[in-house]
């Protein structure tokens, strides 16, 4: 499933042509993805202009100008792509010229500015909804999502106070969505790799006996921020279905550390082969020199 620098990679390309442009038309080509489109989904999009495009976890997030938001979830092999025709020049040699649909195209946005965003989900577990847009934060599942990782609070305090008291491996609480909004098994991998800090390592550690964070606590913070802001800065990770909208892979994983990597000597050339572990159901790789 794509993970926080996914998901916020698609936002940046679909904001310049979403942001400030308005639904001339939105064609269904089927009832529902992973749940069915609300009443009405086509006829209350219609007209209604963008006022930013914002995420929240694993979410994107539409404001509309009548205090009406559009939930946008990719599932596990959700994307979109900008359909631009020969009069649009948005960035040029950036996005596709129009032609048929393809087979799993199920939602298609005909913008104000005459670019089309279409919706491309071959295995249906994406979400599009409506919800009003006064107390979103407050209501499912958006009530139920935990601190974001980018915000400018986020902190060894932070890590600390979600983290005391708990006997948990590390690396299983840094995917609780819960917890934190949009980490996933890559970048909480990659992370730990990065803070020289064990999966392993017990979750209550990271705060003191007074809940003050200690020196691990600021340094793994400090490690989730650089992971994250570099991931998005190469497109997220291309594996297997991330796309950007713009039709470009992704390219950081072409820079994991641990990551898929089991067997394979540490970058850090210190004499440690990357083990695989498991937690919470989910492959963890580590190397245990380094990481402690």
């Amino acid at each position: 499933m794509p993970e926080l620098p996914e998901v916020e990679t698609v936002r940046r390309g679909l904001a310049p042509v979403m942001e400030g442009a308005s639904f001339a038309k939105v064609e269904l080509r089927r009832g529902d993805l992973r749940a069915p489109f609300p009443p009405r989904f086509a006829a209350r999009l219609k007209g209604r202009r963008v006022e930013a495009l914002r995420r929240r976890g694993k979410f994107l997030l539409a404001d509309l100008d009548n205090q009406t938001v559009l939930i946008m979830h990719l599932g596990m092999s959700g994307s979109f792509r900008i359909l631009a025709d020969g009069e649009t020049r948005l960035a040029p040699d950036t996005y596709h010229r129009r032609g048929k649909l393809r087979a799993h195209d199920h939602v298609v946005f005909q913008m104000s500015s005459g670019v089309q965003i279409i919706f491309n989900d071959p295995r249906r577990f994406g979400l599009m909804t409506l919800a009003g847009g006064s107390d979103i934060d407050h209501t499912p599942p958006f009530s139920g999502i935990g601190v974001e990782p980018l915000a400018d609070d986020f902190s060894g305090a932070t890590l600390a106070r979600l983290f005391a008291g708990r006997r948990a491996p590390v690396k299983a609480l840094l995917m609780d969505q819960r917890l934190i909004a949009g980490v996933g098994n890559i970048y909480a991998c990659e992370a730990l790799w990065l803070a020289r800090i064990s999966p392993n390592r017990p979750a209550g550690r990271f705060a003191t006996k007074t809940g003050k964070p200690t020196v691990a606590a600021d340094r793994l913070a400090t490690a989730i921020r650089e992971v994250l802001e570099a991931a998005i800065a190469a497109g997220g990770s291309s594996l297997r279905d991330h796309i950007r909208a713009t039709g470009e892979l992704g390219e950081f994983q072409h820079r994991f550390a641990v990551y898929d990597r089991a067997g394979k000597p540490c970058p850090r050339n210190d004499g440690g082969t990357i083990r695989r572990t498991v937690h919470a159901g989910r492959s963890t790789f580590y190397c245990p020199v380094c990481q402690r």
